[in-house]
């Protein structure tokens, strides 16, 4: 069964499929977007090794964003040490028109667990905004992981609820 999440404007949540796969592949690829995510891109194989993984990991909560029945990027919830955390990639070619935080508000009305964390690069104004448009506040820092060239990421952790 797919469990569709209707949304106004043009945007739906449903059930990632693998026929999403590639396109979730080549949006991560974009330089740019790897930069603003601070998170580096993956190789073909490497990449699809993770989506497998993660798609049949019960705990974990996945979402294809659509834009116009387009896909434009995907949503994510998991665990880690214990805390349920969201994260969401959403393709360049769909930035500045809302999708982010459409998808998201709709996305947090189908993960109930409170509190949710989210993770965010300190210059990634744009991701930041969208997490605080739909609720989530600056609680502390954090390093990430090390982005493409090697160099360690400052972030922001936010929490809802």
């Amino acid at each position: 069964m797919t469990d569709e999440i209707p949304m106004t404007n043009n945007v739906l949540l449903r059930d990632v499929t693998e026929s999403d796969l590639p396109i979730f592949f080549e949006q991560q690829l974009n330089p740019e977007a790897t930069e603003m995510a601070a998170f580096p891109s993956r190789d073909r194989e490497a990449y699809m090794a993770h989506w497998a993984k993660i798609m049949a990991d019960d705990s974990v909560i996945l979402k294809t964003v659509l834009f116009n029945k387009h896909v434009a990027g995907n949503m994510v919830s998991f665990e880690i040490s214990g805390k349920r955390e969201v994260g969401y990639w959403i393709g360049k070619e769909y930035w500045g028109k809302g999708i982010a935080t459409k998808a998201l508000a709709a996305f947090l009305d189908h993960v109930k667990t409170r509190p949710l964390y989210a993770h965010v690069a300190k210059h990634n104004i744009g991701s930041r905004r969208v997490l605080e448009k739909c609720g989530f506040t600056i609680i502390g820092e954090d390093k990430g992981f090390p982005n493409a060239r090697g160099e360690q990421v400052e972030e922001f952790i936010l929490k809802l609820g």
